[in-house]
């Protein structure tokens, strides 16, 4: 018997939406195994990374990966964001967005019975989890400002509280990006699929998919 629903391919991701996202894949991991180069060699925690883990080699080579990948991270998050906004996916993708939409869709997400059918559309855990990173990734590069240029950056130090105080805030918003990162790839690992769409920008689907 003939397939009532042929399977089609879907064109989700737009060129620059997949180039915004691997350039941003590659500036976190060396911003973030640099990272931990730069904060093993002051720590402020009781532990340190293991060395294995980092990337620089030394203070100053880590130093110079991280700064390189920062601006990486801050043009491509520019560009991203710019694009985002004027082509109305920003709006389209994620908004509206709700404290009930949220807790609604992370029940079902924790019970195993959120659908991800359709990769065009973002569920309110998707939407929020996006959005906190843009906000974080915006927070992880002013504190970076101030830990490189601190005197030149003196207002944007105060603001933050201090140089020790930004210093901090850099270490916990990467842990964000962190966090947001390992979730995302054990999303990818349940639904493989999206990151087949990731890569080609298509998805295939059936006629009822994309009603």
């Amino acid at each position: 018997m003939p397939n009532a629903h042929p399977a089609t391919d879907m064109p989700i991701h737009p060129g620059w939406l997949r180039a915004c996202h691997w350039l941003n894949a590659l500036a976190v991991a060396v911003l973030v195994a640099s990272g931990w180069r730069i904060y093993n060699a002051a720590p402020f925690f009781p532990f340190e990374f293991p060395k294995a883990l980092t990337l620089g080699g030394w203070l100053g080579g880590a130093l110079q990966w991280h700064f390189a990948a920062m601006w990486l991270l801050a043009a491509n998050g520019l560009v991203y964001l710019l694009l985002n906004i004027l082509s109305g996916r920003l709006a389209a993708r994620f908004f509206p967005l709700t404290l009930r939409g949220i807790w609604h869709d992370l029940r079902a997400a924790l019970r195993g019975a959120l659908a991800h059918a359709d990769p065009r559309h973002y569920n309110s855990v998707q939407r929020a989890a996006y959005l906190f990173v843009m906000l974080d990734t915006v927070l992880l590069v002013l504190s970076g400002l101030v830990l490189w240029k601190s005197v030149q950056f003196g207002l944007l130090r105060e603001l933050l509280g201090g140089y020790e105080a930004a210093r901090r805030i850099h270490f916990v918003a990467m842990a964000g990006l962190v966090g947001f990162v390992a979730v995302h790839l054990v999303m990818v690992a349940l639904v493989p699929r999206t990151l087949l769409a990731m890569l080609t920008g298509r998805h295939k689907t059936t006629a009822q998919e994309a009603a």
